[in-house]
């Protein structure tokens, strides 16, 4: 466990629907090592984008112990409350890059200030984010909006988002699910590629098989009881 990036055990997690309780990961171990990569796959419901949440803090397991970049956050030795969400709040900021489904970006920015400002909360100011959107396809739309860019073009400028932050860790929501096929390779390729230079974890859910296996390991968590 020294050297996990991430290291969970026992990890579970329900919610309620109806008068129902659906159980939606349960007993889950799991360990990864900076440079390492781990696709996440199964049907929709099997608790991907679920486990995603609580490898960046935004849910919280049931029970298990979970540790991120050598700190505790759930379990024995965790902290609570306000001490918790600071603890997220820092990795989050300067040690994880989360690419969600919708890319999360701020509507109110263009494309590049908001690489701009999530570079500069990770302390990498100097970095004006043309060079991603470059290496992404997307160069010439740095002063759009994101309402003024299609789908795919603001997951990719997600992702570059995510790259200005030079992460330990990058956690992504079907990062290619909103790409055509050409597109999607493009940006699996940098994608890979900027784990391979930097030595960062990268743990991906996807549907897809090809991207899957573009990983080092697979979970299936159709296959481990998920809801």
């Amino acid at each position: 466990m020294a050297n996990d990036l991430i290291h969970v055990t026992g990890l579970a997690k329900t919610f309620e629907s109806g008068d129902q309780t659906v159980s939606v990961l349960s007993g889950l171990d799991l360990s990864l090592a900076g440079g390492q990569s781990l696709a996440l796959t199964g049907p929709s419901g099997s608790g991907k984008s679920t486990l995603l949440n609580i490898l960046c803090g935004l849910e919280r397991p049931d029970s298990g112990h979970l540790h991120v970049a050598g700190q505790t956050l759930a379990g024995e030795g965790a902290p609570v409350n306000k001490a918790l969400e600071q603890a997220w709040a820092g990795l989050r900021r300067q040690c994880i890059g989360v690419v969600f489904q919708d890319a999360n970006l701020m509507p109110a920015l263009s494309l590049l200030d908001n690489i701009r400002l999530r570079a500069s909360l990770a302390g990498n100011a100097g970095d004006s984010g043309q060079q991603w959107l470059s290496k992404l396809g997307i160069g010439e739309l740095g002063e759009r909006y994101p309402d003024q860019v299609s789908g795919g073009q603001r997951q990719r400028a997600a992702l570059a988002m995510v790259f200005a932050v030079r992460p330990a860790l990058i956690l992504a929501d079907e990062p290619t699910g909103s790409l055509d096929r050409v597109t999607a390779e493009a940006v699996a390729d940098e994608l890979f590629g900027l784990q391979a230079r930097q030595g960062c974890g990268l743990i991906l859910a996807t549907h897809d098989p090809e991207l899957a296996a573009r990983c080092q390991f697979q979970l299936d968590l159709g296959h481990r009881g998920g809801a």
